[in-house]
């Protein structure tokens, strides 16, 4: 039997590759999934999509950089389903570039989405999981939180903190609330249309020549919501199988 049926399931970064993956999958299963994003017609869209073939999909705008709007998507989910069972921060960008290129603003919003975007996430999320007794936090890093590269190496700073705030997570809360971190390997997805370093670009256009589809991280996530209540699958890693990195 299927432990995601009936999950209330939030979504940040839904409106493309594996934000959109996910919620695809696990409305296929059953579950309620509520997606953010900042594109609201990409939402709509996807949305009007998974109605079509019969899933539970609410939708509202969302920059997980202010967590007023986080706190009011997490909100949305209890007040309409009486409970949130899993909060996936999925919401990331990309623009690698050299350090000495010097683009602070760039290294400011990977900051603010990738590592802010998570906490908030947490924060808006864990007094209600706490409250009713039981919950699951999934954090989406990236291989390149075990592993520099270069032009990455404020990406992969966000990605390790990420890893850390997860385990840190996982110690504090661990016996009623279940916390997954997922790190993709390349992977499809529209994270490199935002790099404007042209050395950053042409190495992602060959790097990224064997990715794996978005489907397949969706596929670890549902894997880790299934198991039972007991059980926390805590760290998952998913690689093309050509990757050598």
């Amino acid at each position: 039997m299927s432990n995601v049926k009936g999950k209330v399931v939030v979504i940040t970064g839904a409106s493309s590759g594996i934000g959109e993956a996910v919620a695809r999958l696990l409305s296929q299963h059953g579950a309620h999934v509520i997606i953010g994003a900042r594109r609201v017609e990409r939402l709509e869209e996807l949305a009007s999509s998974i109605r079509s073939e019969g899933g539970s999909v609410e939708y509202q705008p969302l920059d997980v950089t202010r967590l007023e709007e986080m706190q009011a998507i997490v909100d949305r989910a209890r007040n309409h389903y009486g409970h949130v069972d899993v909060i996936i921060n999925n919401a990331g960008v990309m623009p690698l570039s050299p350090l000495g290129a010097l683009k602070i603003d760039e290294w400011n919003r990977m900051i603010d989405v990738n590592i802010r975007g998570v906490l908030h996430g947490i924060a808006a999320g864990l007094p209600i999981m706490k409250q009713q007794g039981f919950g699951q936090f999934i954090n989406i890093a990236s291989i390149g939180a075990y592993v520099v590269s270069p032009t990455a190496a404020v990406y992969c700073a966000t990605k390790y903190a990420v890893r850390a705030i997860s385990e840190g997570l996982r110690q504090e809360v661990g016996g009623d609330i279940r916390v997954t971190l997922v790190s993709p390997g390349v992977t499809e997805s529209e994270l490199a249309d935002t790099i404007s370093d042209e050395e950053a670009r042409d190495l992602m256009k060959e790097y990224r020549n064997i990715s794996i589809p978005a489907s397949a991280i969706a596929q670890s996530i549902l894997y880790a919501i299934n198991q039972p209540a007991e059980v926390d699958v805590n760290e998952i890693v998913v690689r093309p199988t050509a990757s050598i990195a």
